[in-house]
């Protein structure tokens, strides 16, 4: 051990591996009793490869306001890690390092989070065992690193809620609230490549925790320093209770009360839908689900086995073309109207439809979520749920970086739009904002009340939520999820297909007919990947750049207008303040706009471009209309970012 750890400092001192990874070596190396961790460091150690030592130890996995994202699978796999074979040629351990997703970060982050949970059930003077309901999705390890998280949660005197087999992100966080525990914890890395993994927690109200919790439970985790801690007494400790079935049924019950016309289903029961899970979760609930309101659903086969290394596609993301390639290919086979893609936690949707001539597009993120927010405002004023005298208590949320044709669909209807930042857990936050503004004597026990009465309580007392979403095709329509919902996202398009061909229309269609009466809102998203310690400075850089010296023109327009979202005080529409974030919004004197942000999940700084083409007022686009705009906007997007990515680079040099 003496010689390995004199190694590594003269390495630092070498210059050869940067300090901050000697001294998390070190400490992980003082305090581990796995000899996992100290013969992968050995074996890295005696091969030189400082680079991927660096990757794994430049800091300790920073559990944030949404838990811990990071590699189960480092670049280099050492042979202590690949171990005896496993299934799919899954390494036997996980990737060792501060700065990995592996059972030395599971472990505290886990204490950290029961610790804080605990002092929060005793102060609400409850009677029994708090509760941590557990999830996982596909990924290698995910149910490992659940069942050693049940294990520490009732070693460490609460209850644990573990589901049986892989589930969705949004039945987690409706199992929360059904089962009332104080927390959840979802063991996915969402869309990320194969060898990633994470830790996403929510609290009790099913929403990914916020403050003030956020803060307290990081303060918690960082107070953690080893994966060892000593159990309660045994006759303190909680139980493992498994869940299945009976939560997928209540789940699925209140799924089936978001169609707002099913007659129209019924009598437009010849749509064709093929749906894909990309060898995630989605499986569990949305075939069954769409079968149950009458639509005709297939799934791709080969996408339905669940697998961690996602092997049919290159990213599991439904947000690719190539990740619906399969789907659409069946869908061409089979005269398919509609093809549906989730991505592996199930928690986004992706789509493909058909244009007039029969050929399969696909519909952005931010296009299907205008489509949603059309459809379902014009269904609740048909219906009579909205009227001239409650539509101020109607509202749509988006975040500030989704299309504002959201915005000119809530005003044209007369509804609120409140914009929100990025992360769905300040859209759930909102929710929980409006379940709290009606009065308590009404809604002794609000997750009970049926779908029906609670809207009524909304629209009578609080306010009502017509749809939300967020332009990373994440969805929702219903505060019975606290998240955003692949699930619930499949039965609202399914429906406004089924809409769009009563009117002898696609989605496609649907789509144009929209733009020709709001107007053609595009946008584009780009982004600069950077991975590993030197990425993460060179993103660093980048966002100093931007906030200390930001540009006065972009692709000839004058900047007009500069909101820094982490030093500006910006309060949305409601008078709630907009938390400090990473994140420059500009607007250009030609209407287009910029947003720049790093991701809070991937190793990327983000771009979101904004443009539109609006018809005269009182006047709609006719289809010519309508395509010259879709064109001119689309060039006028290509050139901005050009421009962007220029400046970028220079930024960089």
């Amino acid at each position: 051990m003496n010689s390995l750890l004199s190694t590594i400092r003269q390495a630092a001192a070498d210059g050869k591996l940067l300090s901050e990874s000697a001294k998390n070596i070190e400490s992980l190396l003082s305090k581990s009793a796995s000899p996992v961790d100290q013969a992968s460091v050995a074996e890295l150690v005696a091969a030189g490869n400082w680079g991927e030592l660096d990757n794994r130890f430049f800091r300790t996995l920073a559990f944030g306001t949404g838990g811990l994202r990071g590699k189960t699978i480092g670049a280099v796999v050492t042979s202590i890690e690949r171990g005896n074979p496993q299934a799919l040629g899954r390494p036997e351990f996980a990737c060792v390092g501060t700065n990995a997703m592996n059972t030395y970060n599971i472990s505290r982050a886990t204490q950290g989070l029961v610790h804080y949970v605990k002092e929060y059930f005793a102060k609400s003077g409850r009677a029994g065992k708090p509760a941590v309901c557990l999830c996982h999705d596909t990924r290698f390890f995910s149910r490992e690193f659940a069942e050693l998280a049940a294990k520490i949660i009732t070693d460490l005197g609460c209850n644990a809620y573990l589901f049986e087999g892989p589930r969705s992100t949004p039945e987690l966080s409706f199992a929360v609230r059904h089962v009332k525990a104080q927390a959840g914890i979802n063991l996915t890395a969402s869309h990320n490549p194969p060898e990633y993994n994470g830790y996403k927690v929510y609290f009790e109200d099913g929403c990914q925790v916020t403050e003030p919790h956020a803060s307290a439970i990081i303060d918690r985790v960082n107070a953690v320093e080893s994966e060892s801690f000593t159990p309660v007494a045994e006759s303190e400790r909680g139980r493992v209770i498994p869940m299945g079935e009976d939560i997928d049924e209540a789940y699925m019950e209140r799924l089936a009360t978001l169609p707002i016309d099913p007659e129209l289903i019924r009598r437009e029961n010849s749509l064709k839908i093929v749906y894909t899970p990309l060898h995630g979760v989605g499986g569990v609930i949305i075939k069954p689900m769409l079968k149950r309101l009458g639509f005709q659903c297939d799934g791709v086969a080969e996408q339905e086995i669940p697998d961690g290394r996602f092997p049919t596609v290159k990213s599991p993301n439904p947000e690719n073309a190539e990740a619906l390639s399969m789907a659409i290919a069946q869908a061409d086979r089979t005269g398919a109207d509609l093809v549906i893609a989730t991505d592996p936690d199930d928690d986004r949707m992706g789509i493909a439809a058909r244009d007039a001539e029969g050929k399969m597009h696909l519909i952005t993120g931010n296009q299907i979520g205008s489509i949603l927010a059309w459809y379902r405002a014009t269904k609740f004023f048909e219906f009579g749920i909205l009227n001239d005298s409650n539509r101020l208590r109607g509202v749509i949320i988006k975040t500030f970086v989704t299309t504002d044709l959201q915005k000119a669909i809530a005003e044209k209807f007369g509804l609120r739009c409140v914009e929100t930042l990025t992360g769905f857990k300040y859209i759930g936050q909102k929710l929980g904002n409006y379940e709290a503004a009606i009065p308590a004597t009404l809604r002794p026990d609000y997750t009970a009340l049926s779908e029906e009465e609670t809207r009524r309580l909304r629209l009578e007392h609080s306010s009502f939520y017509v749809f939300g979403g967020e332009e990373s095709y994440g969805y929702s329509a219903s505060d019975f999820v606290r998240d955003k919902d692949g699930n619930s996202a499949a039965v609202l398009i399914a429906e406004a297909a089924a809409y769009a061909k009563s009117q002898g229309l696609t989605l496609v269609g649907l789509l144009d007919r929209i733009f020709a009466e709001f107007g053609v809102y595009l946008e584009r998203g780009e982004s600069l990947t950077m991975d590993g310690a030197e990425g993460a400075a060179q993103i660093k850089k980048l966002v100093a750049s931007y906030a200390a010296n930001p540009p006065a023109e972009i692709d000839g327009a004058k900047v007009t207008g500069i909101l820094n979202f982490a030093t500006d005080t910006i309060h949305d529409i409601e008078g709630d303040r907009i938390p400090a974030e990473a994140m420059l919004m500009i607007t250009l004197a030609d209407r287009r706009r910029v947003a720049v942000r790093p991701s809070g999940t991937e190793p990327k700084i983000k771009y979101y471009m904004f443009a539109a083409q609006t018809p005269e007022a009182g006047k709609s686009f006719t289809p010519a209309e309508v395509a010259a705009a879709r064109e001119s906007v689309t060039a006028s997007l290509a050139s901005l970012w050009k421009n962007l990515a220029a400046d970028a680079k220079a930024r960089l040099a």
